[in-house]
């Protein structure tokens, strides 16, 4: 039989998945009292943090209903359950920092666990880079909290290249090419180049029911002004406007127009197709340097400047989609007293249902998996979801790129046959932005 293992959790990895203390098998989970202390100046937090917070006073109460959590509560997983104090608290105080405090008593606790159980592995749980790093220090192993963390270098890209005879690309043009590949993904967007011909080939989507490549329509209409400047584009407006798929996740740098192909085929599916009742826009709230403190006014004029990216992009559209001559004197304005487009922030969305309705969450990557899930289980019927954002710019100081919402729900969804991903790479906002991208 293994030796259990005791493992001490940090303040950060609760705030981060509030079930944490249940994810640890039939192993030990040793809770520092100081982390509860940590715990109680958020509860009262309306944010994300603030409701994790709540959650974990919630499992330790009903916890501590089964018996005296001190001496340590079973869990259904077999595990236990305990919380513990440092017992000479004083001791670390030669060692670190004294502006750690909180850290440094956890660090104790951890240590005063190692020492007192010399047959069992001790592990400090901790999202903390630098507490790992003084851990590591003091002889004590410490690992990151990773249930759902992806590599970004294994993400799946929602795309790829395939080198295949000439009569495989023709067939796709047709009735669909079969394809022999085993490991191809529901949804999963190719590049289709004849081996004889490089120069023959055809954009095509696999679609997992028929087992074929079936080539994408050719597009003769802009859609709100906006036509694909590159293959990923094409691939991310077929995604956006097939009512079939029901999730879609668009991963990219900066520029490379995520949040405008979202709006655009929202707006078409809305006013034009009338698939679904509105477009409705979200974002996380998190601000890129120093925040500006609080705001005066109505609701409507505190979010302003957090929602003005999204209204940036929906008056580029609007100036696009009326030199079509396809909606003459219809503005911004009109489309928000109409209903057909509304904006608000993530706070507002938990509790909520939402059929019908196009729902584009912005910078997603500033979302932990938790709070995703909360956005996808508001989805009524009829409800399309769109996630867009770059993981390599993340405000959020509790997830990192490997961590986050949006890489989460790409990963997890990648064999789900109403979800639908694409990795987009080369950035169309402009020659400066594309090289600020990459050289910066």
């Amino acid at each position: 039989m293994p030796t259990q293992k005791i493992f001490v959790l940090d303040t950060n990895v609760l705030l981060h998945d509030p079930n944490a203390l249940l994810r640890f098998d039939d192993n030990e989970v040793v809770l520092p009292i100081y982390v509860v202390e940590e715990l109680d100046q958020f509860k009262k937090d309306l944010s994300g943090l603030g409701r994790n917070a709540r959650e974990v006073a919630r499992v330790l109460d009903e916890l501590r209903s089964r018996g005296h959590i001190a001496d340590g509560v079973e869990t259904d997983s077999g595990g236990r359950v305990r919380v513990t104090f440092a017992r000479k608290p004083d001791e670390a105080a030669p060692l670190f920092a004294k502006q750690h405090v909180y850290d440094n008593l956890i660090l104790r606790c951890a240590l005063e666990q190692r020492d007192e159980h010399p047959d069992r592995p001790v592990i400090l749980i901790t999202k903390d880079t630098n507490l790992r790093i003084r851990a590591d220090a003091a002889g004590l192993q410490a690992e990151d909290y990773d249930p759902g963390q992806v590599e970004l270098s294994d993400l799946y890209p929602g795309h790829r290249e395939l080198t295949v005879p000439k009569e495989v690309v023709d067939a796709a043009y047709q009735d669909g090419a079969p394809l022999t590949q085993t490991d191809l993904h529901p949804n999963e967007y190719l590049l289709l180049r004849a081996e004889s011909q490089p120069s023959h080939t055809a954009l095509a989507r696999f679609d997992q029911a028929q087992g074929k490549a079936i080539a994408l329509p050719k597009r003769r209409e802009a859609i709100w002004g906006i036509f694909a400047r590159n293959k990923e584009q094409s691939f991310a407006l077929d995604l956006l406007l097939d009512d079939r798929i029901q999730l879609v996740t668009l991963v990219g740098k900066a520029g490379t127009g995520k949040t405008l192909l979202a709006l655009a085929a929202g707006l078409y599916k809305v006013t034009e197709q009338e698939s679904y009742q509105r477009v409705l826009v979200s974002r996380a709230i998190f601000p890129l340097g120093r925040d500006i403190g609080f705001l005066p006014g109505t609701l409507e004029e505190k979010l302003d400047p957090w929602m003005k990216p999204i209204h940036d992009n929906i008056e580029l559209l609007m100036g696009l989609h009326q030199r079509t001559g396809r909606a003459p004197g219809r503005g911004q304005n009109e489309l928000f007293e109409l209903g057909m487009v509304e904006v608000e922030p993530i706070t507002y969305i938990r509790g909520r249902s939402i059929p019908h309705q196009y729902l584009i969450v912005d910078e997603a990557q500033n979302l932990t998996p938790h709070e995703v899930k909360t956005i996808l289980t508001r989805a009524g019927e009829g409800t399309k979801i769109v996630l867009t954002g770059d993981p390599y710019q993340i405000d959020n100081p509790y997830v990192d790129a490997t961590n986050n919402g949006l890489v989460h729900v790409a990963h997890r969804f990648q064999n789900e046959a109403i979800a639908g991903t694409v990795t987009l790479t080369k950035g169309e906002r402009s020659p400066l932005a594309e090289l600020a991208a990459n050289v910066l």
